[in-house]
């Protein structure tokens, strides 16, 4: 093939043959097989600095080829190495990477070019699986190679003394800037402590921290910088211009009210139904909650759409992901779990229907289409009050192009509401999404952007097909706009059914057990109420009346409590100290139903 006949942008006109030093036969082979020929920028760039022996400290933007770039040299360096072919239980590599669904990818892309050592064998882990049957099959079957999450990795190597580090030769970090976002910073410490210091060590990430600089402090010696940036034109003086997002992305944005949100999204997956879409949620229950709603939709009946998130479990998350990549088109609706590194082929579209709370997400978002030099279009919704995003996102290098909403889109609020009345689990999951939505909206890094404060609650719920507005100290405490909002008249709201018969009839059980803890209460309060019931004689009668500022003094102190309670149990949940229900229960958020 002529490298005039190179016509994808993303790579250069270096061969993989052509590197220096070279590649052995055996990768060559497998490179081919896998339809490899051209290298991309980063692949040019890092596979000769780690195959000569240097660390590497690569930034490069999201969908630039940045797995092979580190998979290639790692299987050339244990090739070369004086400890090939080693003992079962001699690690000679490891791969650390944020998520499960991202250490999979990698495990999978390495396969191919790891198969052609003898001897090494390498292994994947990650949670959502028992630690003792990954410990099984290293004892029996040895691990050359390890692949995986920060903690279960840790884990491992805490508890197995078979495994020996002492001929280790190369150390990966893939997505360190995640790594540290996540919260991972104490094992992947634990991690390099445990590792020799004479060994060959690439840092990659998508975006430079302060974190990110600390960390190859700690890890890499003297490492080589390598910055590869996507161009991509400006409109203005059409020169070509350093960018933070790919060449062929095309970035839009459209602006509408709350309440017309839902309706606008609809009217999108129904004008690109033949074509392979990703949706951002800015939540677990908000994805559980559009995922359930919109296939209630008979406009949407054709279109498959799969939901992924962070709490759903391993083995559910792999069959989603799985099913999403051999589709041809549909909707893979999800959190920023699936927004770094992975790599699913054929993306046509991004919507981010909730822009991120961190802002460096958005990049990685849309960079799930437009990979290694193709088209690919994202679109991120946005409410009237955060067009200053727009222009922020500029100042970043990301430029947003508007685009008009869809005149022609019909209202899909009656539907949603019908099936809310018609089976309880819509009316729970989106009631329980709209109180997830606002409070992770109050943790917006931009919060000078988006001020939670200014929120119109009721165009909001209106957009979420709710039938009334929950009652939440946040609602309560600030008086949330609840303008825009028509309550659903003539529905008593308890006697709405799930459809699912178990479910209605363990509710009606639960709702028999709270009224009779309620009428037992009432009658303890009773017999209370007479032993303390002051005599006629007593002088220390009923107290005075209140004034009205003296009981808002007193409501506003208690409101305040609530909320810094609130509060603390929000951080306790996002760092996994508690989970969703137990939050639920203390906050009194289960009662929203």
């Amino acid at each position: 093939m002529d490298s005039s006949a190179n016509i994808n942008k993303a790579l250069t006109e270096t061969r993989f043959s052509d590197l220096e030093p070279p590649l052995s036969g055996d990768i060559i082979e497998a490179l081919n097989q896998s339809d490899f020929e051209f290298c991309t920028p980063v692949q040019a760039a890092t596979i000769p600095l780690l195959c000569s022996y240097k660390d590497v400290a690569v930034d490069a933007a999201t969908g630039s080829g940045k797995t092979l770039a580190f998979v290639v040299p790692l299987v050339e360096i244990l090739r070369r190495s004086t400890s090939f072919p080693p003992k079962p239980h001699q690690v000679m590599g490891v791969i650390i990477s944020p998520t499960r669904e991202l250490s999979t990818q990698i495990y999978n892309v390495a396969q191919p070019f790891v198969s052609t050592l003898a001897n090494v064998n390498s292994v994947l882990l990650v949670g959502g699986r028992e630690v003792k049957a990954d410990m099984k099959i290293i004892e029996e079957e040895g691990c050359n190679l390890l692949i995986g999450t920060p903690g279960r990795l840790s884990d491992i190597m805490e508890r197995m003394e078979i495994l020996d580090f002492r001929n280790l030769e190369i150390l990966i970090l893939d997505e360190a800037d995640r790594l540290l976002e996540m919260g991972f910073q104490r094992q992947v410490n634990y991690i390099i402590s445990r590792l020799p210091k004479q060994r060959r060590t690439g840092l990659f990430s998508a975006t430079q921290t302060e974190g990110v600089e600390e960390l190859a402090k700690a890890g890499l010696r003297n490492p080589v910088r390598v910055e590869v940036r996507a161009e991509a034109k400006s409109e203005s003086s059409q020169q070509l211009t350093n960018s933070k997002t790919p060449s062929g992305l095309h970035l839009e944005y459209i602006e509408c009210e709350a309440d017309k949100k839902s309706s606008q999204l609809v009217d999108l997956l129904i004008k690109n139904s033949d074509k392979k879409l990703i949706v951002f949620f800015m939540t677990c229950a908000s994805v559980d909650y559009w995922g359930l709603v919109l296939s209630k939709i008979p406009a949407l009946k054709s279109i498959s759409l799969i939901p992924i998130h962070g709490d759903m479990k391993q083995n559910a998350r792999d069959k989603a992901l799985a099913s999403f990549t051999k589709a041809s088109s549909g909707a893979l609706l999800c959190t920023d779990v699936a927004a770094r590194g992975l790599d699913i082929p054929g993306i046509d579209y991004v919507v981010q229907y909730d822009p991120p709370q961190d802002p460096n997400m958005f990049n990685h978002r849309a960079g799930r289409t437009a990979r290694l030099g193709r088209l690919g279009k994202a679109i991120v919704f946005l409410l009237p009050k955060e067009e200053a995003y727009v222009e922020f996102m500029r100042i970043r290098r990301v430029p947003l192009e508007e685009r008009k909403c869809s005149e022609d889109a019909s209202d899909v609020i009656p539907i949603i509401r019908s099936a809310a009345m018609k089976d309880r689990a819509v009316l729970e999951k989106g009631l329980k999404a709209f109180v997830s939505f606002v409070r992770a909206y109050k943790e917006h890094h931009c919060s000078f952007i988006f001020r939670w404060k200014e929120l119109e609650i009721g165009k909001l719920a209106m957009g979420y097909g709710l039938l009334y507005l929950p009652s939440m100290s946040e609602v309560k405490q600030h008086r949330l706009s609840s303008e825009g909002f028509t309550p659903v008249e003539g529905v008593k709201f308890d006697e709405i059914k799930f459809k699912d018969k178990s479910r209605e009839k363990q509710r009606q059980q639960n709702l028999q057990v709270r009224k009779e803890k309620r009428q037992e209460e009432k009658r303890e309060k009773g017999k209370r109420k007479r032993v303390d019931a002051p005599t006629t004689n007593d002088p220390k009668k009923a107290s005075r009346k209140l004034t009205g500022k003296q009981r808002q003094t007193i409501q506003t102190a208690e409101d305040d409590e609530v909320m810094d309670r609130d509060y603390k149990l929000m951080i306790k949940v996002k760092k996994g100290l508690i989970k969703e229900d137990e939050y639920e229960r203390l906050t009194g958020d289960d009662d929203l139903f």
